[in-house]
């Protein structure tokens, strides 16, 4: 197992943001969809998606992944099942549901089991493929469905904390190949959502309406294959903010949208950081001068997003005076606390809020990361703090984030992986 030794860094240069990792996942599993040649290009090299291409292969796709593009192909219709083993240690293969089912009429997909970051049901996942007309039946950990072809329905897919992401792209991609016309009500607006809605699209599907919150589709007969660009990655543009802000060092990020990040650069402008976007939509963070504390509540999109709570937790701790966070989407997601606060972070959490203190110096120590994005967080905070840090089982950073400590590294940071 590898940790990452983080010390006190000062950054400069311009870093290159990856294609969406969150985007890519609900698109590769669209490509059941179709039995012809499908071509995805800027995919991140990550573990996640090395997960997805061994459920595809399960499910009878050949796979070539060289240089940031996946081709795909079909060399059977046969297989139905996406195992345990690999679905246990990603979330996001559960969007293979919808497709199998709309592909091949029945499939046999394992529950996705818990997450540090709490409860995150299927519940909406299996109300709209019911709609649809699907049989679903849980049985000895997976969900079981059949159907005898899918029919257009109008569903309603707002939950207890709002709209799914997951939930939204396995009912699109259900509906795309069902008869009649479905209507998605609070379907989530992400920009992931909107990306897999146009790689559908450009397949020949008929959608209107992706990336709001009301989704008409109607069903076609047939898809085809096609190639497509993976989105950038807003979570890891906002991860290197974060990182700016909490070293103090300007940086240059390239390759990034930044529209899908509008009310992370409102709480960084908010701050006192200084943000310019040039003509080829780089963006220029400067966090010099003396920072301000923020209030900042996690919604679902465009508002602030969840999957980068901790990396600005970890900013907060180091800027003077009281913030607050609202974790208005997984209330549980407050793992990385107690690891800040053993860096000597002021933090108090009650309920789904979290009391930053902020302070103008923390210090290393030996510290576990506990998700994905609270290994960055971490990171963010080692490279901030005084002294030597030792981050523990950052594998998983590696679901997430392609080549994190060569970026930083590029980027003037001192971390190195280690086993």
């Amino acid at each position: 197992m590898d940790k990452f030794i983080v010390h006190k860094s000062e950054l400069s240069g311009a870093v290159i943001i990856s294609g969406a990792k969150n985007a890519a996942l609900p698109v590769m599993a669209a490509t059941i969809l179709t039995d012809e040649k499908c071509i995805i290009r800027n995919v991140p090299d990550l573990m996640d998606i090395r997960t997805m291409i061994k459920i595809l292969e399960c499910l009878g796709k050949e796979i070539n992944f060289e240089n940031n593009i996946l081709t795909i192909t079909t060399i059977s219709n046969k297989s139905f099942v996406a195992p345990y083993k690999l679905v246990r240690t990603m979330r996001a293969s559960f969007c293979c549901l919808g497709p199998l089912l709309a592909k091949r009429k029945k499939a046999k997909v394992a529950l996705p089991g818990g997450c540090v970051i709490g409860a995150r049901p299927v519940d909406l996942h299996i109300k709209g493929l019911k709609a649809l007309g699907a049989e679903i039946n849980i049985d000895k950990g997976y969900c079981q469905a059949k159907t005898n072809g899918l029919e257009g329905a109008h569903i309603y897919l707002g939950g207890s904390f709002g709209s799914s992401v997951l939930a939204t792209a396995n009912v699109m991609m259900a509906a795309v190949l069902s008869k009649d016309e479905t209507v998605i009500e609070h379907a989530a607006c992400e920009p992931e959502i909107k990306c897999l809605g146009l790689f559908l699209k450009k397949m020949g599907a008929d959608i209107i309406g992706e990336g709001t919150s009301l989704l008409k589709i109607k069903g076609v007969k047939k898809l085809k294959g096609c190639e497509f660009e993976v989105i950038p990655d807003r979570i890891e543009t906002g991860t290197f903010m974060a990182a700016s802000i909490a070293t103090r060092s300007p940086l240059k990020i390239v390759g990034a949208n930044p529209m899908d990040l509008i009310s992370v650069i409102e709480v960084v402008r908010n701050m006192g950081v200084s943000v310019d976007i040039d003509k080829d939509q780089s963006i220029f963070i400067n966090p010099k001068g003396k920072l301000k504390p923020a209030n900042i509540t996690t919604l679902a999109y465009p508002g602030f997003p969840t999957d980068l709570q901790a990396q600005f937790m970890a900013c907060l701790s180091l800027v003077e005076g009281v913030s607050l966070i609202a974790e208005k989407v997984y209330p549980d997601r407050f793992m990385h606390v107690a690891e800040l606060n053993r860096m000597g972070a002021s933090i108090q959490k009650s309920g789904s809020y979290a009391i930053i203190e902020g302070k103008n110096m923390i210090y290393g120590a030996e510290i576990m990361a506990s998700d994905l994005r609270a290994s960055a967080a971490l990171v963010i905070a080692g490279l901030a703090a005084e002294g030597k840090t030792e981050i523990l089982r950052v594998y998983h950073i590696d679901r997430g984030y392609e080549k994190i400590e060569n970026k930083l590294k590029k980027l003037g940071a001192k971390i190195k992986r280690q086993k």
